[in-house]
């Protein structure tokens, strides 16, 4: 078995030629997005083809982005990535539509064995799945081989280190499941703050006419 396919198949697995070649690809097309102009929205969103194995449409992402080799990722539509956000996609990160990264989120699939004796023998990756609008607030780590469900939301600072459910609101480090998504979320935006008691907006809101195309 080559080192790819050991890894792919969840064995110990060291770099070897295809994998270093893989990340220099990874290298030189995230210096290209970064470097874009603050103001270059429409260019970077063009680059998401290139840089992801799969991308829908309406996806934001706040540079700086990091990622290791880009191509082990696929991102459903509408998605948002704030600032910093980290993948160590050695193997496959699944991100489904709608979901949002508050800044400095980081997923990494790739760990170390605990045993001081193996820990230069290699390393492990495991897939990380992320359902659709899952939100994952500032400096989450998810680690790896973790599936966070449909609409869950994991509070700013967790490390994720099993399986969260759907509709579950789970902070902590390690994150536990606090409570569930109820009706009473669809009523308070946060707090004891209505969405009935907010005034009328006026005007006509952010101009994003390319989000749209």
């Amino acid at each position: 078995m080559t080192e790819q396919e050991r890894m792919k198949a969840g064995y110990m697995w060291l770099d070897d030629a295809e994998n270093m070649a893989m990340q220099a690809r990874a290298r030189e097309v995230l210096a290209r997005f970064n470097a874009l102009p603050a103001e270059a929205n429409r260019e970077r969103m063009e680059m998401n083809p290139e840089m992801f194995g799969a991308c829908g449409k309406n996806v934001w992402i706040v540079p700086p982005l990091k990622f290791t080799i880009g191509k082990h990722i696929s991102i459903g539509e509408g998605c948002y990535f704030n600032q910093g956000a980290t993948f160590i996609d050695d193997w496959k990160i699944e991100i489904g539509d709608h979901c949002l990264f508050g800044p400095n989120v980081t997923l990494c699939t790739t760990g170390h064995p605990i045993s001081p004796k193996h820990r230069g023998d290699g390393m492990y990756s495991f897939p990380i799945r992320l359902g659709s609008n899952v939100w994952l607030g500032a400096n989450v780590v998810i680690l790896p081989g973790v599936t966070i469900g449909d609409n869950s939301v994991i509070g700013a600072g967790s490390i994720v280190t099993k399986d969260i459910p759907a509709n579950v609101v789970a902070f902590g480090a390690p994150c536990h499941v606090y409570r569930e998504i109820t009706e009473r979320d669809d009523e308070y935006y946060f707090r004891d703050y209505r969405f009935d008691a907010q005034p009328e907006r006026t005007g006509d809101g952010p101009v994003l006419d390319f989000m749209d195309e």
